[in-house]
């Protein structure tokens, strides 16, 4: 099987049965991201636990590339600490915007490297990424405090 139609399996399979999909109440963080230029929106919601994502859910409509990154990012996240998550981020932003930027290391979510080739397409496996650091780094630049769940 070639390198491209492993991807290409990975995104379909996880636009057809998204993982993490539905609501998380309570949440102790909910926000929503939009791409206005294909329409995707999606409404991001996770709880944590001693700074690290307990829970994280997704909500929305949006193409497979959308919702299948939103998905991998769920499965990816979950367990992982505020810093964890925001570093991830920055290496699938590289990934997906640097054609220099190695897979080596992502697991699944090198699947998302296909996207680079397609410029437009970038915006929609970017988008939950981008609303994953808006929630972890709410918009006064200050982190949200750490939950307890004790």
């Amino acid at each position: 099987m070639e390198l491209n139609e492993l991807y290409r399996d990975v995104i379909l399979d996880h636009n057809r049965r998204p993982r993490n999909f539905g609501g998380l109440e309570p949440a102790d963080a909910s926000v929503e991201g939009f791409n206005p230029m294909c329409g995707d929106h999606l409404t991001l919601r996770l709880k944590l636990k001693d700074d690290t994502i307990s829970d994280i859910r997704f909500e929305g409509q949006g193409c497979a590339i959308s919702t299948a990154s939103a998905s991998l990012m769920t499965e990816a996240v979950k367990g992982k600490s505020r810093g964890e998550a925001l570093q991830l981020f920055e290496r699938v932003h590289q990934l997906l915007t640097d054609d220099a930027a190695s897979p080596a290391e992502l697991g699944k979510l090198a699947a998302l490297s296909g996207v680079r080739e397609y410029p437009a397409r970038v915006k929609c496996a970017s988008l939950c990424w981008h609303t994953l650091a808006s929630a972890l780094k709410p918009a006064d630049g200050q982190p949200l405090p750490a939950v307890s769940t004790e």
